[in-house]
């Protein structure tokens, strides 16, 4: 199996998802650092707050999950267990990721459908017909475009979301659709990186989803450089 890192984009739009993941991850991480620093310094040295900083950080913390899943399938850094599958030869261990992959593909499937189905009423748009995969589209969805986070302040560049999707009502808050956009976008590059995963898996660049034994490589090479020397 490669190790963790090592796959390189399918093609142009391949690595500038990557790219985005990446990018979108140390932003986010980065901007939960200076958040959580910024509230610490204001409450001890100022005694003040931001009443709305939690609430960022835990909408910044999701989206940084669920980016960071489908990264993990793009990096192979997922664990499993692998003690039946390591007994097995090349080929079985290639046939049961296979497997796992294939399922892996249809759950990636049915956990678009439930997000865009969640994300959609924030939006005003429909939901997909169908208990399972989707059949169409249900036209009768209630749109909840209305609904507002907690303490998170409107800011003005968002201000147009008013007239396109909340028929020209003031929001007094941040409307929920901004931060659960994160649900179908992640979705989708979870589904994107799994069906990635999948393919090389049946070419036979790597044999499972799960993460390579990282410490036993790492020994390996420590050993065989002091060999070297």
């Amino acid at each position: 199996m490669n190790a963790p890192g090592k796959h390189q984009p399918l093609s142009r739009l391949g690595g500038f998802i990557q790219e985005f993941e990446e990018n979108a991850i140390a932003t986010l991480l980065g901007l939960m650092t200076a958040l959580t620093f910024l509230n610490v310094v204001r409450r001890y040295v100022f005694n003040a707050s931001l009443i709305w900083s939690l609430e960022v950080v835990l909408t910044l913390f999701a989206w940084m999950v669920l980016f960071g899943i489908a990264y993990g399938f793009k990096v192979t850094a997922h664990l499993g267990v692998d003690a039946v599958t390591n007994l097995m030869s090349r080929r079985g261990r290639r046939a049961m990721g296979m497997i796992s992959a294939l399922v892996c593909v249809l759950y990636a499937l049915l956990l678009l459908k439930g997000a865009w189905d969640y994300w959609a009423p924030f939006a005003d748009l429909p939901r997909t017909a169908g208990r399972w995969l989707p059949t169409g589209i249900d036209w009768a969805t209630r749109g909840t475009s209305y609904f507002e986070t907690d303490q998170i302040p409107m800011p003005g560049f968002l201000r147009f979301l008013e007239d396109w999707i909340n028929y020209g009502e003031h929001y007094s808050k941040l409307p929920r659709v901004v931060p659960y956009v994160i649900l179908p976008i992640s979705a989708l590059l979870i589904l994107l990186r799994i069906v990635q995963s999948t393919l090389r898996i049946f070419s036979g660049a790597q044999d499972s989803l799960i993460v390579s034994h990282e410490a036993e490589d790492a020994v390996a090479e420590v050993a065989a450089l002091n060999r070297e020397d």
